[in-house]
């Protein structure tokens, strides 16, 4: 189907000249103006790979829970932990520090980031319980415990409000007349 190759323009050229379609309007007008066309791209184009990449991934293998609980905040300004350690090893590496140092050292911290934070929350959970308070939110809750709570209004929805609990009774009836009419309206 040489006929389909090429773009707009030279496919309809090539239908009018075979006479398999009328020449449109529009056929003279594109010839004087042809579009732009833009070359392709013959090699693969490479990913975009940053230099604290490899250390990125060694990060998750070493801490796997990170990716769910350290979830990246698309408008939050802050970077997720995993750059934050790849960042710091490459650091370490400038100031003449080897690589395994590196990585142990920027791990020690991220860990300790990670303690002190537990640490804060919990001594602010102590404080409020001593003064008659409702302990605050967590700051620091993980990504699944973050979608449970979003969930949470939904599932209770679903088990006590009255309109959905209408529906679900409704398509129940429905499938056991249409079971029923399996079972009974086979004429065997």
């Amino acid at each position: 189907m040489s006929f389909m190759k090429g773009d707009l323009l030279s496919r309809t050229r090539k239908l009018v000249k075979g006479f398999a379609k009328a020449e449109p309007v529009w056929l003279k007008a594109m010839e004087q103006a042809p579009p732009a066309t833009f070359p392709r791209a013959e090699k693969k184009l490479k990913p975009i790979s940053l230099p604290e990449d490899v250390y990125i991934k060694k990060f998750f293998q070493k801490h796997p829970e990170s990716k769910h609980e350290d979830a990246i905040k698309i408008s939050g300004f802050d970077p997720p932990p995993a750059r934050i350690f790849g960042g710091r090893v490459l650091d370490l590496k400038e100031q003449g520090v080897s690589e395994e140092e590196a990585m142990a050292v920027a791990d020690m911290e991220y860990r300790a980031e990670r303690k002190a934070k537990k640490k804060a929350y919990s001594r602010l959970k102590q404080i409020a319980r001593l003064q008659g308070k409702k302990p605050p939110p967590n700051p620091y809750p993980s990504a699944i415990k973050e979608i449970q709570a979003e969930e949470r209004k939904f599932v209770h929805d679903r088990f006590y409000n009255r309109d959905i609990l209408k529906i679900a009774e409704k398509l129940k009836e429905e499938r056991q007349a249409e079971l029923q009419d399996r079972r009974g309206g086979g004429g065997w």
